[in-house]
């Protein structure tokens, strides 16, 4: 009795454990229960926008993106009243065979799946879009290919990555950037200090909607300085000024060589967009020796040490006797006088 006392609780626990191991090694006995398996991590998500172009086109877009998902400044409808979507026009992405909004935002089909994620399935033409701007200025390239945008490449639009799509409006009726009166305002989302200087005295009407930026620049790219329209600064300049382009028969060298030796072209503090006053400008090439056109100081006013002379550094300065400073066609105009 005193063994049994001593050990049956431990004979009992060995018959449980056989009995348990000829129950699992019965066929057909129901299986020991395990601890669930780690669910494996979801692949993460792909960007891209598939292959598959929609064969409803438009339509299919227009489910989703219709009036009621319009934002502030933004309209999906408003390409249909952009060149864009004319139909009669064979370029048109609209147009018959056309891939419509497709052409321009790439394939559709992952971006219309219900469990895709849309800004990582299509070219959204935005700033945050996960391709490239190479990758998103591509369908404009691809169609927009003309003299005045072979150089786009060569341009520094290009070269700082801005994208079409940062300067034009697509869905829009009409497209600020390509009006005389609002395209400055684009432009100087950028060009900060130029807004500065056409606020000056004396410039180039811009800001009164007169003229537009790409009167003077090419946006699209050149070959030549500051992305000019023309291949120097005096032919661009010329466009407007061309009575300042001779042949003359008594010519002032700096207007032939360059336009921008006297004048800056965006805005100045003077008069007539120069760079300096006279007679400090016209000092920059002619010593004043044995001239009146001495420095504005307290002895060369009138009533000072010069006498009467002083008078000619007043007011137009050099300009108040040498009038022709662009050039005289005058026989007796060799100074430049008349």
């Amino acid at each position: 009795m005193k063994i049994w006392n001593a050990m049956g609780p431990a004979l009992l626990a060995l018959a449980a454990l056989g009995a348990l191991g000829t129950a699992a090694a019965q066929p057909g006995a129901a299986p020991a229960a395990s601890a669930p398996a780690a669910s494996a991590p979801a692949a993460p998500y792909v960007p891209g926008t598939g292959t598959k172009y929609s064969t409803q086109g438009a339509d299919t877009c227009l489910e989703c993106h219709d009036d009621e998902s319009d934002a502030p400044g933004f309209s999906t409808a408003a390409i249909f009243k952009t060149p864009h979507a004319e139909r009669s026009n064979p370029r048109s992405p609209f147009a018959k065979g056309g891939l419509q909004c497709e052409s321009c935002h790439g394939p559709g089909d992952r971006h219309s799946d219900k469990n895709a994620k849309a800004k990582l399935t299509t070219n959204s033409q935005k700033a945050d879009s996960f391709l490239s701007v190479p990758q998103r200025n591509e369908p404009c390239l691809t169609c927009h290919q003309d003299a005045k945008r072979n150089a786009w490449h060569a341009g520094s639009h290009d070269r700082n990555r801005v994208a079409c799509a940062d300067c034009h409006r697509l869905h829009a009726e009409r497209d600020p950037v390509q009006a005389k009166a609002t395209q400055a305002d684009v432009c100087y989302r950028c060009h900060a200090p130029q807004r500065a200087e056409f606020q000056k005295a004396s410039t180039h009407p811009v800001r009164f909607g007169l003229m537009s930026c790409s009167d003077c620049h090419n946006a699209h790219g050149s070959g030549s300085t500051a992305s000019l329209a023309r291949p120097t600064l005096n032919q661009t300049c010329f466009t407007c000024h061309a009575e300042k382009r001779g042949p003359l028969l008594w010519e002032h060298a700096p207007v032939a060589e360059d336009c921008a030796l006297c004048h800056t072209p965006h805005g100045s503090v003077r008069q007539a967009l120069l760079t300096k006053n006279p007679p400090l400008l016209c000092q920059q090439c002619h010593s004043p020796a044995g001239h009146p056109s001495v420095a504005r100081n307290g002895t060369a006013l009138p009533g000072g040490a010069n006498g009467g002379a002083a008078a000619f550094v007043v007011a137009g300065s050099c300009t108040n006797c040498h009038t022709q400073t662009h050039g005289s066609n005058h026989p007796a105009g060799a100074k430049l006088l008349r």
